[in-house]
């Protein structure tokens, strides 16, 4: 991977580091916490997927790091959820880890 590469790789996981550190700071100590973790995922979604797509088109990233580096931001994810989210909130957990799978699997 070029340097200059792997500095904006650097730069994306910094990113998405301070928006899981930012959102836990909204979280409510009552709960219902689970639309934090959808927007985290939306955000990702929205910016850092189409972006880290993109440098693998243009054979900047191989597939195996560009599905490395999205697996860092979903795990980030999932840490989000597993801090923010009460585990008795099955029906939200398992929607959130089907969308979360189905979302991984066609990646790249």
């Amino acid at each position: 991977m070029h340097e200059k590469v792997r500095k904006e790789l650097d730069a994306l996981r910094g990113m998405v580091l301070n928006w899981k550190e930012s959102y836990r700071g909204y979280a409510s100590p009552e709960g219902g916490n689970e639309f934090l973790v959808e927007e985290y995922l939306e955000e990702i979604e929205m910016y850092i997927y189409p972006y880290v797509r993109r440098m693998y088109e243009c054979q900047h990233l191989t597939q195996d790091e560009a599905r490395d580096f999205m697996n860092f931001c979903y795990d980030n994810v999932k840490d989000l959820r597993n801090a923010l989210v009460d585990s008795d909130s099955e029906r939200f957990g398992e929607t959130f880890w089907r969308k979360l799978l189905a979302r991984i699997n066609i990646l790249f």
